[in-house]
């Protein structure tokens, strides 16, 4: 079965919908973050202090590329995944890719954004990254959530909109 990716901006629920998916449908959760936290033995915050952006996305890019040939996943990407082409091609090479459009100020304002680095600037700042995300969002989405009523609300609307894609 093809994978279930979920992107968007930090905060937007990509793992908290993830980690019911995978409950829900038992599949084995992928959380970017998490993968590249484990391996390099230290958090994001570390990684971008130390080797910087660039060598985070080069990361992400070899995490990607390994997850192209892997059935039957949930991958949770990093906000910044869907930056670079060669990542959404290969993501949606054998994945669905849903876009968590959650709304910037509600993320912003109600969600725990200490420990993301590039939420360090303030709202506007915030918004702004969002804005200049935006056009890639959408242009790897297959589809795109708006429903964030509850977190099961928003992952019964992804298993709806994935019986197509069987």
């Amino acid at each position: 079965m093809k994978n279930i990716v979920l992107i968007g901006m930090m905060g937007s629920g990509k793992t908290t919908c993830g980690l019911l998916l995978s409950e829900k449908l038992g599949r084995t959760l992928v959380d970017a973050d998490v993968t590249i936290q484990t391996r390099e033995d230290r958090t994001t915050s570390e990684i971008f202090a130390t080797d910087g952006e660039g060598y985070y996305r080069d990361l992400e890019t070899a995490l990607c590329h390994e997850l192209e040939h892997m059935d039957d996943l949930i991958i949770a990407t990093g906000g910044g995944m869907v930056m670079r082409e060669e990542n959404v091609k290969a993501l949606r090479n054998n994945g669905v890719v849903f876009l968590l459009n959650r709304p910037v100020d509600e993320i912003f304002d109600g969600e725990d954004l200490a420990d993301r680095p590039l939420a360090q600037n303030g709202k506007q700042d915030f918004i702004d990254r969002f804005e200049a995300r935006k056009p890639y969002y959408f242009g790897a989405a297959d589809e795109v959530i708006t429903d964030f009523t509850t977190p099961e609300v928003t992952v019964n609307e992804i298993l709806e909109r994935m019986k197509k894609y069987q």
